[in-house]
């Protein structure tokens, strides 16, 4: 729990990785380009203060992480989002056992989601029942713009998608998130464009498709997107860390989402290790829209304790948000059924 000036805040990292970029993990040069380029948003986007060097960057295993989340960092939760890259690495980006390990010890502080590639056919789709009952899945990561073989990307609605997406449905698995922002060098611009989301969102009204970097470079494309979409939501990763270097740019883009899709559909996450959670939750509690600025409304603590941690403790009903740190408008405690079929204890709707 994080509090300042009287205020407490739930936080929930909702985007968060594992990964081993180091060169015996690589599989050729791309997956030396890929957490070069990582690097260069870590660097280029965080305070000088908290910039780490580059071989831990590549390596910071799993005690590292759960310190700087839990014990110097503010999270009350996290969210695995697993990017596995297989073309580029070795033994994939994500590390997924170390992962599911930590999920298994920390089962009230992480949560874990794993990831599918569509193009798999068949055999992904087994492989996806398989998953989602071993790693008691609720949500899915997606990397529409990962290299197969030599396919370069794919949509969100090709064929294959929306077989894997119906799949999802049948397992329970709600929560797809998407990554839809900046390109990672050597990923191509045009697979991340967010243009099919709006299909499956609306062909799919009962899963939640959280778009990841709300569609940057793509902010209005994404916003005329989510605000038609009840099931649309935007996650901050990538965009926040432009609170340090680039204040009004980050305020017109809170200020858009604001505007347009609402302050019950944002989520915030710190996408570790690309940058801690720490200073970016310490910023955005003192964070204010400029006065000058007038085309957008002022940020009030409720807002911000929603971005923060409610509106992803919603979507994920096994994440308990204590009672004095609710809302009055927050929804009342349910039964929720673990993977055994037993009751855990009351939770939010």
């Amino acid at each position: 729990m994080y509090e300042k000036d009287g205020e407490k805040y739930f936080i929930v990292d909702a985007h968060v990785h594992l990964w081993d970029g180091r060169v015996r993990n690589r599989r050729n040069i791309h997956g030396k380009q890929f957490i070069d380029c990582f690097y260069d948003y870590h660097r280029n986007l965080s305070p000088e203060e908290e910039v780490w060097d580059y071989e831990t960057y590549c390596y910071y295993g799993e005690q590292r992480l759960m310190k700087d989340l839990f014990e110097d960092g503010p999270a009350d939760h996290a969210i695995f989002q697993s990017t596995l890259l297989r073309d580029f690495y070795i033994n994939g980006f994500a590390q997924v056992p170390q992962s599911l390990e930590l999920v298994r010890q920390n089962p009230d502080k992480l949560t874990y989601n794993h990831a599918y590639d569509p193009r798999d056919g068949e055999e992904g789709l087994v492989q996806l029942r398989k998953d989602a009952e071993s790693m008691n899945l609720t949500g899915i990561k997606l990397y529409t713009a990962e290299w197969h073989g030599n396919s370069r990307g794919y949509k969100l609605d090709d064929a294959w998608s929306r077989r894997y997406l119906e799949e999802c449905l049948n397992l329970g698995i709600k929560n797809i998130h998407v990554h839809k922002g900046p390109t990672i060098r050597p990923l191509d611009r045009d697979a991340f464009d967010v243009a099919d989301v709006d299909k499956v969102a609306t062909d799919y009204t009962d899963l939640n498709f959280i778009i990841e970097h709300v569609g940057l470079p793509r902010l209005e494309d994404f916003c005329w997107i989510a605000t038609q979409e009840s099931n649309v939501y935007g996650g901050l990763a990538v965009a926040i860390p432009f609170i340090h270097t680039r204040p009004r740019y980050f305020a017109q883009i809170i200020g858009e989402l604001l505007y347009w899709i609402g302050e019950d559909k944002i989520l915030f996450a710190s996408d570790y290790a690309l940058w801690t959670p720490k200073w970016l939750v310490e910023r955005f509690v003192d964070f204010q829209i400029p006065d000058d600025m007038t085309e957008y409304a002022p940020i009030t603590t409720d807002q911000k304790k929603k971005i923060l941690g409610l509106n992803a403790a919603a979507l994920y009903p096994h994440i308990q948000v204590p009672e004095e740190l609710r809302l009055p408008d927050y929804p009342p405690a349910v039964e929720v059924p673990d993977a055994a079929g037993t009751e855990r204890e009351p939770v939010h709707a």
